[in-house]
């Protein structure tokens, strides 16, 4: 697959991912094992003894899986924690060896709550596990794309060719994310880059330019959360494409004039809500230097 082509698929398996509650969510997550790992097995719940706890595992690894899909992942914490640890219970009583445990888990890319990633710990240690944790939709993702393109889109299923229209696709995704966030209340990151104020005088930006990069960095901690909970490819086509869009036009562009010329080509409107998103992405990586030269 193309770039494009891996876009369109990521907004495909996002759309199976925010329609897959219960036993669809486990069906999901079973086709993508299934490819995965050779020597999986899914267990199928049969008569009154169910699944013994355990919806599939790696017989040959001691690899075992429990998958849960919440209707509401932020109002379920505490009873993922309770399935959590009663499902491990019960897993414990029927299969074994248990060298490692994951809890499944649809969390439609919000992330785990601490208290549940504690809980998971506290049964790794008091079990003596060699590994324990939470498998969530970023992870679910991240093993779809080592797939084959076949067995990709055998899952997703097959899209239309006449809807590959996704050059800048991600960049949109996260712009509309950026636009429905609140103003910081104070700075959510600390700027790491230790010559921001000469690289932006290097780079020939005038003061204008300068404080919207300063105004944007405010919220690069709340980008860094939400890269965080994406898949791998997000987070790499993201940089890709904003990097692109730098190095396709320093040729003909500088200082402030490139600056701007970025903020059009990223942001595509010219609304004030789109461009200070923007801003936030392109300060993120004028932060890593990915964009803009470094001081000599």
């Amino acid at each position: 697959m193309n770039s494009q082509e891996k876009a369109l698929a990521r907004k495909l398996f996002r759309l199976k991912i925010h329609e897959s509650k219960g036993q669809a969510f486990e069906d999901l997550f079973t086709s993508i094992m299934n490819y995965a790992e050779a020597d999986f097995q899914a267990i199928t719940p049969w008569g009154n003894i169910g699944d013994r706890k355990n919806d599939g595992y790696i017989k040959s690894k001691g690899i075992f899986f429990q998958v849960y899909a919440p209707k509401e992942i932020f109002k379920s914490y505490p009873k993922v924690i309770e399935k959590l640890n009663n499902d491990f219970s019960g897993l414990m009583e029927h299969w074994s060896p248990v060298n490692e445990y994951y809890f499944v888990i649809n969390d439609t890319y919000h992330g785990v709550n601490p208290e549940c990633e504690k809980a998971i710990q506290v049964i790794k240690k008091d079990y003596g596990l060699k590994d324990a944790g939470f498998k969530t939709a970023k992870d679910l993702e991240n093993l779809l794309f080592s797939l084959d393109d076949d067995q990709i889109l055998t899952i997703i299923g097959f899209p239309d060719p006449s809807i590959i229209q996704l050059d800048y696709s991600v960049l949109s995704e996260i712009i509309k994310h950026l636009m429905g966030l609140s103003l910081p209340r104070k700075p959510d990151s600390n700027i790491i880059y230790p010559d921001w104020d000469k690289k932006i005088i290097f780079n020939d930006l005038g003061s204008l330019e300068a404080k919207y990069l300063n105004d944007g960095s405010n919220q690069i901690g709340s980008l860094d959360e939400y890269l965080i909970n994406q898949s791998n490819f997000f987070a790499d086509e993201v940089k890709n494409k904003i990097r692109e869009v730098y190095l396709d036009n320093s040729d003909q562009y500088s200082g402030s004039k490139l600056f701007w010329q970025m903020v059009d080509l990223i942001s595509t409107r010219t609304e004030a809500c789109y461009q200070a998103a923007t801003i936030v992405l392109m300060a993120k990586y004028f932060d890593t230097c990915d964009i803009f030269e470094e001081p000599i």
